[in-house]
């Protein structure tokens, strides 16, 4: 079977690494190791992108209104000076470029997700708050996630506060349902969905999952490395079959590109598209 054949392939694989395959809504084909702990590096970012929706819609921000875009930002560290980004550690400079002018939240959102910007992310997560991503990452079920601080926070980094991700699919959500059977409400209206669906859709970085899959495949996904961190998590969308999830997180000797923000081709990388061509191939054959 190709997931005996996926898990021996781990086996060999130094360091952890976490899988997690399904369809929508059915429980998962494949899981390895879905509850171990990673460092998020900039998978924390869709929680991010789903606070700021969250926000929008209740009416506390506009998205569509220029805000300042600033390098400064308090640190969740209490008492600690305020800390900025490196440029050379970021991914966009086409957000440098506005550093002292303004620009609309929606603009700096999709930045943050199809270029990974840093200095974006920062001053996004300063609109909506740490509290407001831990209540999304609550209300998408994933109980073991957490944004604690933004990135390049080092003060907090050294205090032990940290961001981290599973691959497990977040759960929960049905069990928002209660006692009454009732379905789950959506984490944010359909509008909402669509557009944060057309944000993943847009994800220029796709050298991980979407490299093991067929030219021109839809996927809406975000991805993120460091040092010694790689992973990919996405929803693919094939024209021949329903869509699924596949989460795979890596924390491994293999992921040795990153070490300076810049994001390079490296082992790690080529495993994730190895996982990501295997449940292709199998697409149909998936449960439920």
């Amino acid at each position: 079977m190709i997931w005996d054949d996926l898990d021996a392939r781990l086996e060999r694989v130094p360091g952890t690494v976490s899988a997690y395959v399904g369809r929508l809504g059915a429980v998962p084909t494949w899981t390895r190791r879905p509850d171990a702990t990673h460092y998020a590096a900039s998978t924390m970012k869709v929680a991010v992108l789903l606070a700021l929706h969250r926000a929008a819609e209740a009416g506390e921000l506009d998205l569509d209104a220029p805000i300042p875009v600033v390098n400064g930002f308090d640190s969740a560290q209490p008492g600690t000076p305020r800390f900025a980004c490196a440029q050379h550690y970021d991914n966009d400079d086409a957000v440098w470029a506005r550093v002292g002018g303004s620009a609309p939240l929606r603009w700096l959102a999709d930045r943050m997700i199809t270029r990974s910007s840093n200095l974006a992310t920062n001053i996004v997560l300063g609109q909506v708050g740490l509290p407001a991503v831990a209540r999304a990452w609550a209300l998408a079920g994933a109980r073991h996630s957490v944004t604690g601080r933004g990135i390049e926070d080092f003060a907090a980094r050294d205090a032990g506060i940290t961001n981290l991700v599973t691959a497990a699919r977040p759960r929960g959500a049905a069990r928002r349902a209660g006692h009454r059977g009732r379905p789950p409400g959506p984490l944010a209206s359909p509008a909402a969905c669509a557009a944060m669906m057309d944000v993943l859709l847009a994800q220029e970085h796709r050298e991980d999952l979407a490299a093991g899959l067929p030219e021109g495949t839809r996927i809406a996904h975000k991805n993120g490395w460091v040092q010694g961190v790689r992973h990919g998590a996405g929803v693919v969308l094939p024209d021949d079959a329903p869509p699924y999830v596949i989460v795979v997180c890596t924390t491994t000797d293999l992921a040795d590109g990153g070490a300076t923000g810049e994001e390079v081709e490296d082992d790690a990388c080529r495993l994730i598209a190895e996982i990501s061509a295997a449940v292709w191939a199998a697409r149909h054959d998936l449960a439920g």
